[in-house]
């Protein structure tokens, strides 16, 4: 009846017939040690960033690759080139001198080439395959872009700055079994990533405060005695708690005394990345997320007073703790604490914190809080190439908002939608009629990369969720769905499935030949 969906992928030792991880199923690993200082006059972070790089692939690796995406800001970035957006804003990117090879406890200056985003560190001997391991040494700064930077940038606010810090240290490419190195230059798009432990200090005057991805590790040493008790109650609170309220910006007794700046200290484990905000404006308040097993977590909201407000980020922690519930239903949320931060407005995820708008309310912040938090579990758990393969991130993640929005408040903001790109009362998939009869628009395995504005959202958002619905409510139903995906995520969690594994895996555990012209694949 319908063209099959022919996979690009064979099965092998590494990814079985079923979807899984094969029997010789490898993945590299890399832990991040750093030590970060903001200079908030200049706008400037510098660094000591000790990569540990863990090889455990079959093959010898002769050289390396990092990513550097802060060079994309660039005036020769392809990326600058690519946006005419920000065509008029620029800054110099990474600035280092060298780079310290580590290995079998003997030091080396390393060779290296800088093209555009990414960086080539060509190794005096190879890294061994199976567990060979070296650490890289980096010292480097840059300027932080205004507002104008997107995804990070430095945003004023009517009690002082407001630092949204991301793709902000030199991060290990991935090297995986279907690509090799996946090393092509940034421009702006989502992100591959491995996995490690993420170590870091955030160094900043004592009148700011940091919210960032992870375990506060110090609280004592950056938090009052009143604060650290407010902390405390709201880890515990079914209700917001505030722990640092409108009173206390601008109030010098309610910082510590000792010193005139503080280091925050954060690590994150089972992670690809980690992102941070500080500023003196935030209002800071929280609750307790109840996870299965008894377990629990930490919603938390970062904002300046222009969010304050009934329908404004009054009740952002209140969105944060019942969609971290919700999609726990799913897999349980992994992380010590989820945090929403009130900023410039990018509307992007990183693991354990999403950065939205400050003016952002009703409706609308109920689903861009929503949407950010729900790609902890795509991409950020379920670790799939977001470069290539779009729709594993984004279209996956809109699925799993339509039950959220549902779930939340008997409905308050349901039906799901997305902003501008979808009025609220419309029908769900108007978004994506005049895209399903275009036979010019790509398919869902088009590379995201190559795929026109024109299509981007409603193939890579739209479509695919369509598609889920459509196998849970109408093909499959959710007694034989929900097991089926649920174990995909269990089974992939902290991994890199491709489109093939999720084919597989799916057809293989719910009992079901999936066609691409009928259901998700074209």
């Amino acid at each position: 009846m319908f063209a099959p969906l022919s996979l690009p992928n064979s099965v092998n030792a590494m990814r079985s017939g079923a979807g899984k991880p094969g029997p010789l199923f490898w993945q590299n690993q890399v832990d991040y040690s750093l030590k970060a200082s903001i200079d908030t006059e200049q706008d400037i972070l510098s660094s000591k960033e000790t990569i540990t790089y863990t090889n455990n692939s079959p093959d010898d690796l002769t050289r390396l690759w990092v990513q550097l995406d802060q060079n994309m800001y660039r005036k020769d970035s392809r990326s600058s080139i690519a946006s005419q957006w920000r065509s008029s804003h620029f800054t110099d990117g990474y600035q280092f001198d060298k780079v310290t090879v580590i290995i079998n406890n003997k030091h080396y200056d390393a060779d290296f080439l800088i093209d555009d985003t990414r960086m080539r560190i060509d190794l005096k001997n190879p890294l061994a395959a199976q567990g060979g391991k070296l650490q890289l040494q980096i010292d480097y700064s840059y300027k932080v872009p205004g507002t104008w930077g997107g995804r990070t940038a430095v945003t004023p606010s009517k009690n002082g700055k407001i630092f949204e810090i991301a793709q902000w240290f030199p991060r290990m490419a991935v090297y995986d079994d279907l690509h090799g190195w996946n090393n092509n230059p940034y421009i702006s798009s989502e992100f591959y990533l491995e996995y490690g432990t993420i170590d870091y200090t955030v160094n900043v005057p004592k009148d700011y405060w940091v919210v960032g991805s992870g375990e506060l590790i110090n609280p004592e040493e950056v938090l009052t005695k009143t604060e650290q008790k407010r902390l405390a109650k709201a880890k515990k609170s079914e209700e917001t708690v505030y722990i640092r309220n409108k009173a206390d910006i601008n109030n010098p007794d309610s910082r510590p005394k000792d010193d005139q700046r503080l280091s925050w200290h954060f690590k994150m484990d089972n992670t690809r990345d980690v992102a941070f905000a500080a500023s003196p404006a935030f209002i800071i308040d929280g609750a307790k997320i109840n996870l299965p097993e008894g377990k629990t977590a930490l919603a938390m909201s970062a904002y300046p007073v222009e969010g304050i407000g009934s329908t404004k980020w009054d009740r952002s922690t209140e969105y944060v703790k019942a969609n971290i519930e919700h999609f726990s239903t799913w897999y349980p949320y992994p992380y010590p604490a989820a945090i929403n931060l009130g900023g410039h407005g990018a509307g992007m995820e990183y693991p354990g914190i999403v950065f939205d708008g400050m003016q952002d309310k009703d409706d609308l912040l109920f689903w861009i809080t929503a949407h950010e938090l729900g790609h902890n579990w795509f991409p950020m758990i379920v670790g799939s190439d977001e470069r290539r393969h779009a729709f594993m991130d984004e279209g996956f993640n809109t699925f799993i908002d339509v039950y959220a929005s549902d779930a939340f408040n008997d409905g308050e903001f349901a039906p799901k939608r997305d902003g501008e790109y979808a009025p609220k009362g419309g029908n769900p998939v108007d978004e994506i009629l005049s895209v399903l009869a275009d036979n010019e628009a790509p398919t869902l395995m088009a590379p995201a990369e190559a795929t026109d504005e024109k299509y981007r959202h409603s193939i890579a958002y739209f479509k695919s969720a369509l598609g889920l619905v459509l196998l849970r409510e109408e093909i499959l139903g959710p007694e034989r769905f929900d097991p089926a995906f649920k174990e995909y995520i269990s089974t992939w969690a902290y991994k890199h499935p491709s489109p093939s594994d999720f084919f597989r895996f799916m057809e293989s555990a719910a009992g079901e030949i999936f066609l691409g012209g009928g259901v998700v694949g074209t």
